[in-house]
């Protein structure tokens, strides 16, 4: 095929606060007309067709991501009692088998617990949600999504004899134990499981207690969010004592303890909700453990006594909080790791991951010289030293509550995915492990850095690099990726895949823009609602200063981003077409206006806070100021990938289609446009490993070929 696919315009008028708009492509919304995967088809044989030059060098940069990658790999151990689980992969098969072994014990005594390549035999797309053992280590539970769409499915499994106990065919077909959504906790009798629900739109909006291997008709509803601003979600204290049932909107959270060894009993409210206060909970002792917003906009961590059965919280609990740590300038507490004698608290700082261990115990003989000092309530701090100046840490596999010892992740841009240990009583650090570059790769050949573009209104914004240097010339070929959304801080993290770019001279830049969460809660609500602009100008100062810094070579900048970041591209596009020479923009949110317009689209509503409701005339003019198909226009456009899962949730399918039809129509530019469904798999793409890889292939060999390194 070598003409592109035109996607027929038929009359459809948008009418509210007082505008008509026409939108004539909004008949590929209809999924089940036999015409709207006609036109998708057609657009991925396009896609094919004119790509179809770059076939070799697809071939060769999936080579290169499956040589670097040792294909047969077992994880690190995780201790928990008398197992230790882990999970491995093996040369030539796409999913992860979990396994366990007595502790201590030898690879002989192995035992296979799930294999997911069994699971996906005969599905296109298969995924694992959650995985949770009981608490005496004899049943297995997990939940598998077979199409993509985020809904899931329970089974329990005996592990001993693998006899299923209760699934979706047992004891009664599709009686509630299907359309779940994330989030699987056992009570402590071994027999009680939480999970959760979704309504009609796909939010998750009650839990459910069930009692395995009974009729699911009887299960009973533990909590059901009627606002449908918010979502629930469930979870369990790191003590095991609690489980814990989450209600949270974008900015107001509230939660709930039931008691493990209690599992029937009503669940207590740690404080009622109140609009903007935001707060997480953990048990240690006597004590929960709670990080929150309330007199904080970075966070602080407080203490409070542990609610006892028949208390209802006052609705000043807050007021009785004991406050452990408090507001700090420049420091945003993240969360914490809870174990019984110390706490982690993580701590995000110019932009990076501190950790910062308390050791609680009182006779004083841990092996860590603190540095820090001693918070009341938690004793001295000790700030976990880190190698190099940008980088991303966090909390490892701790499945062990009463423990000295600590695992933490660590990885840079030039540093594999690694697991250390810190041992609390000797001080002394270990590396368990390590992500394994398999080739000829020399990892101390790469060179990573981090400096700041300015923004129009004076904002400081950073970007993170890595490149080369025996392989790059300056100005250089650059990749610029960028999300800015949902407080989520990118991370300068390492990617095997990325080096088949680097190899070939390109230099790889993350710009930190506003509405993510790197600096804390002020440079997220630097970039949302009203102020969604901000975003758009930090991505382009960072476009803008790595040209005139000749980091970049100004006529070879390839924009990147996905879903939010989608967003961003979007508007890279109709804004500053001149800045970039190719977008890839991947499920990308580009319809802002209309979906939230819409409650029936799932999680519409829940987005309120993070977009605004367009049903009030203000939060409508911001979002179609910006709203990338709104303001296509007949401009010269770059170069563009645009892909779209056809059972996506969180971004339905038509948005980018809808996007690329309009593109089509509109541009003056002849620089291709091309649209890349994923007809079996829904936001995250391929599920299988090695589909995964030909699938981030395909993506690089287009960016190599918009960059001329092709």
């Amino acid at each position: 095929m070598t003409q592109a696919p035109v996607a027929s315009q038929q009359p459809h008028v948008r009418r509210i606060h007082g505008t008509e708009t026409d939108d004539p492509w909004y008949w590929l919304r209809e999924r089940d007309d036999p015409a709207v995967r006609e036109y998708l088809e057609a657009e991925n044989a396009f896609t094919e067709a004119s790509t179809a030059h770059l076939a070799d060098l697809r071939e060769q940069i999936f080579g290169e991501i499956k040589t670097r990658t040792k294909e047969t790999h077992q994880s690190l151990p995780t201790p928990k009692d008398d197992w230790e689980y882990r999970a491995r992969t093996v040369e030539g098969l796409q999913y992860v088998i979990h396994v366990r072994r007595p502790r201590g014990g030898a690879d002989d005594d192995e035992i296979v617990l799930l294999d997911e390549n069994d699971l996906a035999e005969g599905h296109e797309y298969f995924a694992v949600g959650d995985l949770a053992v009981s608490p005496d280590h004899r049943l297995l539970a997990y939940t598998t999504d077979t199409d993509g769409d985020e809904q899931y499915a329970l089974r329990v499994v005996d592990i001993a004899t693998g006899e299923v106990l209760d699934g979706p065919d047992v004891p009664a077909p599709g009686c509630g134990l299907s359309e779940l959504s994330y989030g699987l906790v056992w009570a402590n009798d071994n027999s009680t499981l939480f999970m959760v629900r979704t309504d009609d739109a796909q939010r998750p909006n009650r839990v459910i207690r069930h009692v395995v291997g009974t009729d699911p008709a009887t299960d009973v509803e533990s909590y059901r969010e009627d606002d449908e601003r918010f979502w629930v979600g469930v979870g369990a204290t790191s003590s095991e004592r609690f489980v814990v049932i989450g209600s949270q909107s974008k900015i107001t959270s509230e939660h709930r303890l039931v008691d493990g060894d209690r599992p029937d009993a009503e669940p207590l409210v740690v404080r009622s909700r109140s609009e903007g206060i935001e707060y997480g909970v953990d048990h240690q002792g006597d004590r929960l453990l709670i990080v929150t917003n309330d007199g904080a906009l970075d966070f602080r961590l407080v203490e409070a006594p542990v609610p006892s059965a028949g208390d209802a919280p006052p609705a000043d609990a807050g007021s009785a909080w004991r406050e452990l740590i408090g507001a700090r300038d420049g420091i945003r507490i993240d969360g914490l790791d809870c174990f019984r004698d110390f706490v982690v608290v993580h701590e995000r700082q110019d932009g990076l991951v501190r950790l910062r261990i308390h050791d609680t115990r009182d006779d004083q003989s841990s092996g860590l010289r603190p540095n820090g000092a001693d918070s009341g309530g938690l004793g001295p701090s000790f700030e976990i030293e880190m190698p190099e100046p940008v980088y991303e840490a966090g909390g490892g596999a701790n499945a062990e509550f009463d423990t000295r010892r600590y695992r933490f992740g660590y990885t840079s841009m030039v540093t594999p995915p690694s697991i250390f240990e810190l041992d609390l009583d000797s001080g002394e650090r270990e590396l368990l492990d390590q992500l394994p570059v398999l080739g000829d790769v020399d990892l101390s050949a790469y060179k990573t850095e981090r400096i700041t573009a300015t923004a129009p209104d004076g904002t400081a914004v950073p970007i993170s690099l890595v490149w080369k240097p025996d392989a790059i010339s300056w100005p250089a070929p650059c990749l610029l990726y960028g999300y800015g959304a949902y407080e989520i801080g990118m991370p300068a993290s390492f990617s095997t895949a990325r080096l088949s770019l680097l190899d070939r001279g390109v230099l790889f830049a993350m710009a930190h823009v506003r509405g993510g969460g790197e600096l804390g809660r002020a440079w997220y609500e630097g970039g949302k609602l009203a102020d969604k602009h901000n975003t758009f100008d930090d991505f382009a100062a960072c476009a803008g200063h790595l040209a005139a810094a000749r980091w970049a070579d100004p006529q070879r900048i390839c924009a990147r981003g996905g879903s939010a970041g989608g967003l961003l591209m979007g508007a890279m596009v109709n804004r500053h077409p001149e800045l970039f020479c190719g977008v890839v923009a991947e499920v990308p949110f580009v319809d802002v206006l209309n979906t939230m317009l819409d409650p029936d689209i799932p999680l519409t509503v829940t987005e309120y806070d993070e977009w605004g409701d367009p049903n009030d005339p203000a939060a409508f003019e911001t979002i179609r100021s910006y709203a990338p198909y709104e303001n296509v226009e007949a401009i010269d456009h770059p170069a563009l990938l645009v892909t779209a899962g056809l059972t996506d949730p969180r971004v339905q399918y038509w948005e980018p289609a809808k996007w690329v039809a309009k593109l089509r129509a509109t541009t003056t530019s002849t620089k291709p446009i091309l649209l890349r469904t994923e007809m079996g798999a829904g936001h995250g793409g391929p599920s299988g490993r090695y589909d995964a890889w030909r699938d981030e292939a395909f993506v690089l060999a287009f960016i190599c070929d918009v960059l001329g390194v092709a």
